[in-house]
């Protein structure tokens, strides 16, 4: 019997997908990788002097290129790709905050990045860096949270908003079925990309690359999976990294959580930027020397939308330390 025609068109979006890949990985990765306990970590460093900006990026991001251009000039900056995204491998323990951690300073001390470090959590990676500066205290001079998350608000997080996590679950789940299939990849060709966020249009292409690059993986949603299932696990973990005395924190506040457009008009964005005020007063008592910046125009993703904040908070860590 003669293959249907859906199958002969399934099985070349398949093929085509992994002709891409197979493509895309005869070209080295920008930075170098590591193993760190049987997988490999990407790593990639740039800035000859000056304290060390780590990025930790959102879920399921890897924003951290997008502002590499600007950080460099200040200081210097890492980005590394967290396990399952970008260049780096798949890990075998739970996408948990404290297993994140670890797998961090594992990352940094086997690559010889040097301390002290200011740590930019974006999302939630500003649990991810406030569990590490509460283990590794004598590592941090400072902090930046971009729109970050607080356990106590996540956890009791009404019923409406645990569906919207089930709804971005399942919008994880379609695009990894469109990633296996190359309907992402066809997506990034056409600019689908830009057209649902408008201000990426903003980036030259060579900075958008590696991020487009990993979200054309199907391992990048497979771990967005993963860490968002985790979530309420991870919120457990950070309750005791609570209290950093002096250490500068400056946490940058969005303007709202979502932008209005087409994509958004059936989201609860009511209920989820109360959300983020709760979020945002709890944040504000992590340490004694806390200042919020608040964006003008900026929705949750700072880092798209405003990234030049970001830049500003970094300065104003460094400054703070120069002083002291």
């Amino acid at each position: 019997m003669l293959p249907s025609i859906n199958s002969m068109i399934l099985l070349a979006t398949i093929c085509y997908q992994a002709i891409a890949c197979l493509i895309e990985d005869r070209h080295p990765p920008p930075g170098q990788l590591i193993d760190v306990g049987g997988y490999n970590l990407h790593l990639y460093t740039a800035g000859e002097s000056g304290p060390t900006v780590v990025i930790e990026h959102s879920l399921g991001g890897i924003e951290g290129y997008l502002l590499l251009p600007e950080i460099v000039k200040l200081t210097r900056v890492c980005i590394y790709d967290r396990a399952g995204y970008g260049w780096s491998d798949h890990s075998p323990y739970p996408r948990t905050s404290q297993q994140i951690v670890t797998e961090l300073d594992y990352l940094l001390t086997k690559a010889g990045i040097e301390p002290p470090y200011i740590l930019v959590g974006n999302s939630f990676g500003s649990y991810n860096v406030r569990l590490y500066a509460q283990q590794f205290p004598q590592k941090v001079m400072g902090m930046v949270l971009t729109d970050g998350l607080h356990e106590t608000a996540m956890l009791k997080m009404p019923f409406h908003l645990q569906c919207l996590k089930l709804f971005f679950l399942s919008g994880f789940v379609m695009s990894f079925l469109g990633s296996v299939l190359g309907i992402v990849r066809l997506l990034k060709l056409i600019g689908t990309f830009e057209l649902i966020k408008r201000e990426l249009a903003n980036f030259p292409q060579i900075t958008l690359k590696p991020v487009k690059r990993s979200f054309c993986r199907p391992k990048h949603w497979i771990t967005m999976s993963r860490e968002i299932l985790n979530l309420d696990t991870s919120s457990r973990q950070v309750k005791s990294a609570n209290d950093f005395s002096g250490l500068p924190i400056v946490n940058i506040k969005a303007n709202t959580f979502f932008h209005p457009s087409p994509w958004t008009l059936l989201l609860p964005s009511r209920a989820a930027n109360k959300l983020r005020d709760q979020m945002h007063s709890e944040l504000m008592n992590l340490s004694t020397n806390s200042v919020q910046i608040e964006t003008e125009n900026s929705s949750h993703f700072v880092w798209i939308d405003q990234p030049e904040v970001i830049v500003k908070a970094i300065l104003h860590i460094v400054k703070n330390c120069d002083r002291n």
